[in-house]
């Protein structure tokens, strides 16, 4: 997927970077091994950051780095200041107001008491690798809840269906092309890609109400009915 996208993206710069199809496999395959853990929200949300930022394919640690700009938009710290912090406060977590609770998780995992008595040698990549996997959950759209804090709600998918083949019917939409438009409502509302893929509803239906919450989706379906 990467992989086409650059090609679409950069055209014959793409091309041009690489000598001979072998050289080109290679590339795949180490790009493969730096990023291939990564959830695929994370990684359309970088692509469209380096459409933006540059005018050639980026190296693997420039894309890394795009990624990391990725998270910090969903308000994660940068790996190495998350275990900085895990440390620091690894002796009474929970009078710590954390910078956001996959850092806190992701000590909680690792474990307070390995976190205060072990060498950073130790510690550092095994807390890296746990703190990746909950960045990943919360570029997917998972929330992480810390101790005493209560849930929000989340709609389940079906509703979300109903709703949308609801406002499709009232505005004379095919149900199917609605499903696709409106699918950035299934998104939570710090992810980057749902405004742009609101952006991109708006211009497909300038004349008509795009509900930005589901709160707005169901105030407008109520009202249609």
């Amino acid at each position: 997927m990467l992989f086409a996208r650059f090609m679409v993206i950069y055209g014959h710069k793409f091309k041009s970077a690489f000598s001979s199809p072998k050289e080109l496999v290679i590339a795949k395959r180490e790009w493969a091994t730096s990023i291939g853990f990564y959830e695929e929200d994370v990684l359309v949300a970088a692509l469209e950051l380096a459409k933006q930022t540059y005018s050639w394919m980026p190296s693997i640690a420039e894309f890394i780095q795009l990624i990391e700009k990725c998270q910090q938009g969903f308000g994660l710290p940068a790996s190495d200041q998350a275990y900085a912090e895990a440390c620091r406060y690894a002796g009474d977590p929970l009078k710590h107001a954390w910078s956001h609770a996959a850092v806190y998780h992701a000590g909680k995992k690792c474990g307070w008491f390995e976190l205060r008595s072990h060498s950073q040698q130790q510690m550092a990549p095994r807390y890296k690798a746990i703190y990746k996997e909950l960045c990943d959950k919360v570029l997917a759209g998972e929330v992480l809840i810390m101790p005493g804090q209560k849930a929000l709600p989340e709609p389940s998918n079906s509703q979300l269906f109903e709703l949308i083949s609801a406002w499709a019917t009232s505005n004379q939409v095919p149900i199917e092309e609605a499903q696709t438009s409106l699918y950035y409502l299934h998104l939570v509302a710090r992810n980057p890609l749902r405004q742009r893929l609101l952006d991109k509803a708006r211009s497909s239906y300038p004349q008509l109400p795009l509900p930005e919450t589901l709160e707005d989706l169901r105030n407008f379906v109520t009202e249609s009915n």
